[in-house]
């Protein structure tokens, strides 16, 4: 594999075909914020707005700006959406709806923390692409209501009754992992520090089963093994994902054995996920080999795909282990024959088993401006380290 060239490749993807779909499609010009739900040519399916989809556009462009090129168009696009959040994406108690109307009218109540975890990314983007104190403040508040929101992120929209089976989801500690890092230039950083220690612990620990190797989604309170449905999932994408924060971290520690120790829980994740069949990695599975609850357990996701290339590049950076550029070879060539869309720009997102396009669709309700191009961004950077 020539690195440089792949770089090239990545770089070209990233700012020639996904950036200019978005930038295209997705600003609305009237209202402000984005339209994420487009089909295959770009036309607008659903006018709907997703707040944590909202808030990843906005940290994709702020980051870009901040990181790649200072082009006032990328800032633009994310001070509309930025200014689309402030002044629509927070109840009365600051909490970030799950959903708006194009107007900006809720429609979901704040369910989900994960509205919150991006709505502080990108604030904290911003705040750093302009200077501007407000924005700070909002990633700020953000980012101290998820950590007392922790115990219970769902709150009274919680609809389990823990008092039978109270379990703890790797998601919160694995996303605190790169949000702490992102906030990293608005807080202590002794604080930080504080705050990683403890989510490493979590996602390389508690979430670790040592008798298959493997990262579970969820586990009971004391960090023992729940076997329900819940409790044997495994969602290798997930877990492969969070291996890229923990080398981030393992990067800003000076710490090596915790990044190999990243590197051995990502490869062990892929070769369980890996589809020997089709090729490309399942959705969902169960650790025991039960069929999982989730019908579309064998589907091939986009971002699953992106992660992972993400991971094993980094882990070759960091490690030199050639396992992890084997494998990247291997994801590479599923990832870039399967999802671009060659005809019209972008990338599908949803494949079934066999690799097929199974939704033509480029943006929806999950699929949004972040993965690619934050995954894409990723393996150009670091190809070229």
């Amino acid at each position: 594999m020539n690195l440089k060239s792949l770089a090239e490749q990545y770089r070209r993807e990233l700012l020639d075909n996904i950036i200019p779909f978005w930038e295209r499609y997705s600003i609305d010009r009237e209202n402000g914020g984005y339209f994420t739900c487009l089909d295959r040519l770009g036309k607008i399916y659903d006018s709907d707005k997703f707040t944590w989809l909202q808030a990843r556009q906005v940290w994709v462009f702020s980051y870009l700006y901040n990181n790649v090129e200072k082009k006032e168009n990328w800032l633009g696009i994310a001070g509309s959406g930025a200014r689309f959040l402030e002044k629509f994406g927070r109840d009365e108690d600051g909490k970030w709806y799950f959903s708006l109307t194009r107007e900006g009218k809720p429609l979901v109540a704040p369910c989900n923390i994960f509205s919150d975890c991006f709505a502080a990314m990108a604030f904290a983007q911003m705040a750093k692409a302009t200077g501007e104190a407000k924005y700070t403040d909002i990633a700020l508040a953000s980012f101290n209501s998820i950590l007392g929101r922790a115990g219970n992120p769902k709150g009274i929209y919680n609809k389990t009754l823990n008092e039978a089976r109270n379990l703890r989801s790797f998601s919160l500690p694995m996303i605190l992992c790169n949000l702490s890092l992102e906030m990293e230039h608005l807080l202590d950083p002794e604080y930080v520090g504080e705050i990683t220690d403890k989510c490493i612990e979590d996602v390389m620990e508690v979430f670790h089963d040592p008798q298959t190797g493997l990262t579970l989604e969820n586990v009971n309170d004391d960090g023992s093994f729940s076997d329900s449905f819940d409790g044997r999932l495994i969602n290798p994408g997930h877990g492969i994902e969070a291996m890229w924060f923990v080398m981030d971290l393992a990067a800003r520690n000076g710490d090596r054995k915790l990044a190999e120790k990243a590197v051995e829980r990502a490869l062990r994740l892929l070769e369980y996920g890996w589809d020997q069949k089709y090729g490309g990695i399942f959705y969902f599975l169960d650790i025991k080999g039960y069929p999982p609850q989730q019908l579309e357990w064998d589907q091939k996701l986009w971002w699953v795909h992106v992660e992972a290339l993400v991971t094993l590049i980094k882990g070759y950076m960091h490690t030199g282990n050639t396992e992890c550029l084997n494998w990247f070879e291997k994801v590479h060539d599923y990832t870039w024959s399967h999802f671009p869309d060659p005809e019209y720009g972008e990338w599908f997102g949803y494949l079934n088993r066999r690799g097929e396009v199974l939704l033509p669709l480029k943006g929806g309700k999950w699929k949004g401006c972040f993965h690619i191009p934050r995954g894409l961004y990723q393996v150009w950077r670091t190809l070229g380290a």
